[in-house]
Parts: structure tokens; C-alpha cells; sequence
């Protein structure tokens, strides 16, 4: 590649050995490219549909800037999907059995990393999910047209051939309880997710037709993969005007939704300011570029608008009609921090029949698994983890957003690895599996 320090190694979470396997693929060598990607990355097929690709954004062919990168995450898939054309992605299961058993609550792209690393490193692997279906977030919050689920069935195959058990409707906490996981298992690995919604407290939020983005994306993965949901209690878009709430990656997955459902009109709203079409004085090169981006969703249609606060909703005959709001002024303050102001006279209304709330998640819940586990907490209401992601309470590790508070998935899928060699070494005095150090 000869790209002198490669950058694109410390933008990945993960550390992926990308000009390595770059350089492989140039050279007609498919095979070793494969090796060297699952090395660090136990999902490319996941992460090369689904992440936003920091390690770009960090690529040295970026400069002088504004040129292009290299398109890592292009190859990153023709690798992974290549090599499952060939059959050269087989399962791998543990050539010793170490006798020790591991429960992994959630079964997201952390918790199947953990439950992956942990079972080849020849543990007896259980995976609880308290869904129907195994995937977490993979199966219920990443759209078909994002992420197709034959994509998860294959990998989740894999698993089982390996070794892996799982167990969906069984939510710990719940109808499994924390002591008796305990009592089952000789480590326990949290990866149970941000999931609770952020809302909007302001008057008129309990008018019918104001659901939360998760919700409605389930509604229908659920009804993609087959499960009958009868019309009344389903969540449309169908030749609704329709307001999501909040312009991030969930925003744009209901966007995409909506279209596909036949949405009459839709409007996203953004409360921060429009971002920059290219980098500020302050986001240098090589770190994530706040810029504007746009997905294929907003590439299909829809109306974006920023700086927006709303300020209540209003309906008839207990359905929402109308969305109020007002625009703001944004400036800096003397650290540096982002301050918000109403701006006078700008108050607006606009017709609704649907309104989604893609606000971001608050942290984990903790009503059931965690207030019976008694677990320490951070300030900012994730599960308080050390240097090898064990909780306060020892032999109970946690990983991904349950921990990190809302994030990628190649995040998570990082953040899955290392607790696993957390683990790994709790239960063994040693270990072999990589280490990697998370940010």
C-alpha cells in the first residue's frame, strides 16, 4: 500500500489489519486476506454493511485534503462475502474443552463476538436472549434493506455448529432469575444494550400515533421475517405525513422504513445544527469528521431540517395532529461547548400523522437483571466496568452498550472481544486470546 504510518489501523475500533489485507487482496491473495481480517474481526460481513467507517475517515489517501480515501469497507465485504462464496468460512470449534461454562446476556454483535471468542477458546458457551429470535439489535433494529437476515442466519449457523447454545424467550431478570444464573454458570457476560428510548416529556406526548423509533423499526423486522401482527396494532407509515424526530443513523433507518411503507410526506428534524460539508479548524485529520452525510435513505427522498426544538403536540379525538416547534440559534460558549437559543418569532406548526422518536438511548434498564444483580453504575447510567471489563461484582463482566452507552457496532463487536479475554483469564489464571485496548 505504501501509505508510510497507516492511520486507518488506530480509527478502527477494532485495530483491523486493513493495509495488510489490502495489500492481499491487490495481490490476487484471497485466502490469507480473509485470515488476516477475521484476526482482529469476527463479523465482516456485519460491519461491511453496517458501520460508518471511522477507519476512512483516518486514511492517509485522504490528503492533502479533501481527496478520497481508500474504500476499506467495500473490500472489507468482498473479502468476507468472497470467501463465503468459496467455502472457506467454515465453523471452528475448540479443539480442548476447558470444562468452564459462560452465560452471555444479549445477543447483539457484542454478545456474539464474547460468546464466539469464549467457545473456540473452549468454554461452554449459552447465549440468553429475551426476544424470540437471536441477533438483538442485528435482528430487530437494523432494517432488511440495511442488513438482510439470511446475512445473521448464516453466521448464527456457524455458531451453532461450533458450539454455541441459544436460548431465545428468556429474559434474565425476568423469567430466568439473576440467581440462578449465577448458580449455573462459572461467568456471566452482560450484553444486554442501551435499550432504553429517550423521550420527550412535553405536552401532548401521549396522543396516539407517537411511537418510539425502536418500536416501529421492530414492527416491522418482525413482520418482514414472517410474525403476524394484526393491522390495529401495527405501526404504518402508509400515505401518512410523517415527523421523525432526531437525525442520526436510527433517524435514517425509520426514514428508510417510511418509504418502503408509503409515506405520504416525511420531515426529519434535527435539534443540533446543520453539520459543515467539510471539516472545521477544529476536527483535524485523522480523527471522525463531524460533516454532513447522507445515507440512501435521505438519497430517497424525505425533508431534513436542523435546529429545531419542539415544543408540544396537539390532536384531535386523542390522535396527534399537529407538531409545534420552534427554531434555535446555536453558538459556542468560552470551553468550547455547543449553547443553544430560542429564536425569537420563530415558532411554526406543521401536520402530522405520525411522529417517531429516534432521540437516542438513556443506558441500559435497570428493572430486573441489574437491580438483582446489584451492580455499580457510572455517572452516566451505564454498568461500571474495569480494565477487563469485569463489574464490580467478580466472575460478572459486561460489553458493548450496556457499558459504553450508545455506540457502533464495531464497537460493540470490539467491546464483545475484550470482555471475552477478560474472561478468559478470570477463569483460567492465563490467556491466549488477543488483547485489544479499548478507547
Amino acid at each position: 500500500m505504501d501509505c508510510g504510518v497507516p492511520f486507518c489501523n488506530n480509527g478502527c475500533p477494532l485495530g483491523n489489519l486493513i493495509p495488510e489485507w489490502n495489500e492481499l487482496v491487490y495481490r490476487d491473495r484471497w485466502r490469507e486476506a480473509l485470515e488476516r481480517l477475521h484476526a482482529t474481526n469476527n463479523f465482516p460481513e456485519f460491519t461491511g454493511r453496517l458501520c460508518p467507517a471511522p477507519c476512512e475517515d483516518s486514511c492517509v489517501m485522504q490528503l492533502p485534503l479533501p481527496k478520497s480515501p481508500v474504500t476499506i469497507e467495500n473490500i472489507e465485504l468482498n473479502i468476507i462475502e468472497n470467501a463465503f462464496k468459496e467455502g472457506w468460512v467454515i465453523p471452528h470449534p475448540p479443539k480442548v474443552e476447558t470444562g468452564k461454562s459462560v452465560a452471555v446476556v444479549g445477543s447483539g454483535p457484542s454478545g456474539l463476538a464474547c460468546a464466539q471468542q469464549l467457545r473456540r477458546a473452549g468454554h461452554q458457551v449459552t447465549i440468553f436472549e429475551r426476544y424470540d429470535r437471536i441477533g438483538g439489535l442485528l435482528a430487530y433494529g437494523i432494517p432488511d434493506f440495511k442488513l438482510e437476515k439470511w446475512v445473521l442466519q448464516r453466521q448464527l449457523k456457524l455458531m451453532e455448529a461450533e458450539g454455541v447454545v441459544f436460548r431465545p424467550n428468556t429474559n434474565v431478570g425476568v423469567n430466568y432469575s439473576a440467581d440462578e444464573l449465577r448458580k449455573n454458570f462459572d461467568a456471566i457476560a452482560l450484553c444486554g444494550g442501551a435499550t432504553q428510548p429517550r423521550d420527550l416529556q412535553i405536552p401532548g406526548r401521549d396522543l396516539h400515533g407517537i411511537h418510539f423509533a425502536v418500536d416501529y423499526l421492530r414492527m416491522q423486522n418482525r413482520r418482514n421475517a414472517g410474525d403476524v401482527i394484526p393491522e390495529k396494532h401495527f405501526i404504518t407509515a402508509k400515505e401518512k405525513r410523517v415527523i421523525i424526530l432526531g437525525g442520526g443513523d436510527t433517524g435514517a433507518d425509520c426514514l428508510g422504513t417510511a418509504h418502503r411503507q408509503g409515506a405520504k410526506i416525511i420531515h426529519q428534524f434535527e435539534l443540533l445544527p446543520r453539520p459543515p460539508d467539510v471539516r472545521s479548524a477544529d476536527n483535524p485529520w485523522p480523527q471522525w469528521s463531524n460533516i454532513m452525510r447522507t445515507s440512501a435513505a435521505h438519497e430517497e427522498g424525505g425533508i431534513r431540517d436542523y435546529s429545531i426544538q419542539t415544543k408540544s403536540f396537539t390532536g384531535r379525538d386523542g390522535n396527534v395532529e399537529k407538531l409545534h416547534a420552534m427554531r434555535l440559534e446555536w453558538s459556542k460558549d468560552p470551553s468550547g461547548r455547543l449553547v443553544q437559543k430560542e429564536t425569537l418569532k420563530s415558532e411554526f406548526e406543521i401536520e402530522v400523522d405520525l411522529v417517531l422518536l429516534a432521540l437516542g438511548f438513556l443506558g441500559p434498564e435497570r428493572k430486573g437483571l441489574l437491580e438483582q444483580l446489584g451492580l455499580k453504575m457510572t455517572e452516566r447510567g451505564t454498568v461500571w466496568a474495569d480494565e477487563n471489563k469485569m463489574t464490580s461484582i467478580p466472575g460478572i463482566f459486561t460489553a458493548g452498550d450496556m457499558t459504553r452507552g450508545q455506540s457502533l457496532v464495531v464497537w460493540a463487536i470490539a467491546e464483545g472481544r475484550a470482555a471475552a479475554r477478560g474472561i478468559d483469564k478470570w477463569l483460567m489464571g492465563e490467556t491466549y486470546l488477543p488483547l485489544l485496548t479499548l478507547r
